[in-house]
C-alpha cells in the first residue's frame, strides 16, 4: 500500500562550454512510495538566472497517465512564451504561444512506446537492467513545437565527460534525423538519479535558439524510497 504523499527536492546548475553559468534550476517533486519505490504525482521547476532568485521561467509536470506521459506546462515569460501539453485516453493535445506572438495547437494520436518531456528520466529507469546491461531501447519523443513525435534510441556511452557511475546516449532513431538533432547524453549514479545532461535545453538563448548546455544535478532531499523499481 502506498504512504502518504512526500516531497523530494533536487537542484541543477547549466554550464556553457566556455564554462559561464548560464541558469540554475531548483526541482521540486511530490509523489508516494508504492509498491516499494518512489512514484512521482507532481514536478516543479524554477529556472532561475545566476545572480537572482527570482524564476525567470517555470515548469510544471503532473502524471495522470503515467510517468512517460506527463502533463506539462511551461512559462518563459521573457519570450512571451507559453507550451501546454494534456491528453485524453489516447490523443496528446499542445496549444503553443509562441515568442513571435503566434498560438499554434496540435493533436495527435498516441503511439506505442510515446514518451514526453521529462518522461525520457523515468524511461532510463524503466529499462535501466536492460540499459545497463549494454543493450538499447527504443522510444517515440514528442517534438511539442512541430506537433510530431520521433524515433529516439537510449545506448549505453562511455565519452568520459561526467563523473558519473553510469552514461547514456538518446539519439535520433531515423536517417534523416541523426542529421538534424544532437544526441543528448546522461549521466547516473547507481541508484538511478540523474547527475548530468548534456545536450539542447528547452531554455531559449533568444527567440530562435536554445541554449546547449551540460547540466549537474544533486539532489537536496532524497526520495523516503528508492528510484529503481
Amino acid at each position: 500500500m502506498a504512504t502518504g504523499a512526500e516531497t523530494a527536492l533536487f537542484n541543477g546548475t547549466a554550464v556553457a562550454r566556455s564554462g559561464e553559468v548560464l541558469y540554475t534550476e531548483r526541482h521540486e517533486v511530490t509523489g508516494r512510495c508504492g509498491n516499494g519505490y518512489w512514484v512521482p504525482e507532481q514536478h516543479r521547476v524554477d529556472y532561475r538566472k545566476p545572480d537572482s532568485d527570482a524564476a525567470f521561467a517555470t515548469k510544471t509536470l503532473d502524471y495522470p497517465s503515467g510517468l512517460l506521459l506527463p502533463e506539462m506546462i511551461f512559462r518563459q515569460p521573457d519570450f512571451s512564451e507559453v507550451m501546454k501539453v494534456t491528453l485524453d485516453s489516447d490523443q496528446v493535445s499542445i496549444k503553443w504561444t509562441t515568442p513571435s506572438g503566434n498560438n499554434k495547437t496540435f493533436e495527435l494520436a498516441i503511439p506505442d512506446r510515446l514518451v514526453i518531456d521529462a518522461g525520457f528520466d523515468h524511461f532510463i529507469r524503466a529499462h535501466w537492467e536492460r540499459l545497463t546491461g549494454g543493450n538499447s531501447a527504443r522510444f517515440r519523443f514528442l517534438g511539442p513545437t512541430r506537433g510530431e513525435h520521433y524515433g529516439f534510441v537510449a545506448e549505453p556511452a562511455n565519452t568520459g565527460d561526467f563523473e558519473a557511475r553510469h552514461e547514456f546516449r538518446i539519439r535520433p532513431d531515423g536517417l534523416v534525423t541523426r542529421f538534424l538533432v544532437d544526441p543528448i547524453y546522461l549521466g547516473y549514479d547507481d541508484e538511478g538519479f540523474l547527475t548530468d545532461f548534456s545536450g539542447l535545453t528547452n531554455i531559449r538563448k533568444n527567440r530562435d535558439r536554445n541554449f546547449t548546455a551540460h547540466i549537474r544535478y544533486n539532489q537536496q532531499n532524497s526520495p523516503p524510497c528508492p528510484l529503481l523499481p
